[in-house]
C-alpha cells in the first residue's frame, strides 16, 4: 500500500516524468545538503514534495539495484521511496535496502555531520548504523547539452494540486 495519499497529493509539488523527477531530486538533495547521487533511481514515473512536513516520494517503474562502487555497497531502491527531507538528513526512509554480508537490512536514517565531517551515516531501524566518505556518493554534474542553432531547450510539465502547467524555456547561448 503506498503511503502517498490524495490529501498528501493536495498538498504536495508533484512532477512526472523521469528527466524532470531527476532534476527534481537532484535539487532536493543539494537543498537538504546531501550528496547529489543518493538516489539513483531509473524511470521514474513521479516524484512529489511537502515542503510544510518535508515529506518526499520518488515513483519508478520498478525497483533497481544500484552498486556505488567507490565502497562496494549494493543498495536496492523499491518501486516506491518516501523519507521525510531535513537539512542535513533524511529521516523516517522507506523503500530503501543495503546488502552486508548476505543479508538485506532495511534503511532508516540517512544524515551528515554538521559542521560537515566528510562522513555520512546510514541507521538501520534497529538503531545499528554505518559512515562512509561523502564523496563516494557525488556524482559529477554533466554539462548542459546544446541543442540545434546554439539554443538550450527545456520543456517540462508540473503538476501543481492537480492542474497540468506546461512551460518551455528557450535560452540564447
Amino acid at each position: 500500500m503506498s503511503l502517498v495519499t490524495e490529501e498528501i497529493r493536495a498538498k504536495a509539488e508533484v512532477y512526472r516524468g523521469d528527466e524532470i523527477c531527476q532534476e527534481k531530486s537532484k535539487e532536493l538533495l543539494n537543498e537538504i545538503f546531501l550528496p547529489n547521487g543518493l538516489l539513483p533511481l531509473k524511470d521514474i514515473e513521479e516524484c512529489g514534495y511537502v515542503r510544510e512536513t518535508g515529506f518526499v516520494w520518488l515513483k519508478q517503474k520498478k525497483s533497481v539495484t544500484h552498486k556505488f562502487d567507490k565502497i562496494g555497497k549494493l543498495v536496492s531502491y523499491a518501486n516506491e521511496v518516501t523519507a521525510i527531507a531535513e537539512p542535513h538528513r533524511i529521516k523516517k526512509l522507506t523503500g530503501v535496502k543495503t546488502k552486508e554480508l548476505l543479508v538485506w537490512i532495511t534503511l532508516s536514517d540517512i544524515y551528515v555531520d554538521n559542521p560537515p565531517t566528510e562522513k555520512i551515516t546510514f541507521k538501520t531501524p534497529s538503531g545499528l548504523s554505518r559512515s562512509f566518505p561523502v564523496s563516494a556518493f557525488q556524482v559529477e554534474e554533466e554539462p548542459k547539452k546544446e541543442a540545434k542553432d546554439n539554443k538550450d531547450v527545456k520543456e517540462s510539465t508540473k503538476d501543481v494540486n492537480g492542474g497540468a502547467v506546461a512551460s518551455l524555456q528557450v535560452k540564447e547561448v
